[in-house]
Formats: C-alpha cells, structure tokens, sequence
C-alpha cells in the first residue's frame, strides 16, 4: 500500500518522530513521508510512533491507497527531497 504521513508534533518530538519515520518512508518536505509499506511495516511504523508522541498535544495523519497509481502528484515550486533510485 502506498503511504502519506503528515505530522504536526511539539518540538522536542520532532526529530524523534522523522527519524521512526524516515525508516519506513522516503521524506518529502517538512513534516511530510510518503512510500510504499506492507500491512506489517505499516502496523510496526504505526507502533513505534504511538510510543513516541504526545496524544494530548501531537497530530499525526496517515492517508492510504492501494498503490500509488490511484492517485496524481503534482508539485509547484521546489521540490525538497526527490526520491532515489536504485538500480
């Protein structure tokens, strides 16, 4: 399944929270991940982030899709992390 993260958590989470992230999914730009997970890895990253963030004053958004052909991408001005491939 392809996977959007967007999170908005109190500073001193911050880092915490993009580096769980950055082990699942590819950074975007501020405080946005996006890739492709199975069930597990989605379960795990959904985990280990419950343990880190602050319920009371933390938001964290995931939006799903099947693939990421159900969806368009379009993006204005720079682009701030393209992702790699690897051959």
């Amino acid at each position: 399944m392809y996977i959007i993260m967007v999170y908005d958590v109190e500073v001193d989470r911050v880092t915490k929270i993009l580096k769980i992230g950055r082990k699942y999914l590819n950074w975007v730009q501020n405080s946005v991940l996006e890739g492709e997970l199975t069930k597990a890895q989605f379960e795990r990253l959904k985990s280990e982030i419950n343990r880190t963030m602050n319920k009371e004053k933390d938001s964290i958004i995931f939006y799903t899709f099947r693939t990421s052909n159900y969806f368009k991408k379009e993006t204005m001005g720079t682009t701030k992390n393209e992702p790699t491939q690897f051959l």
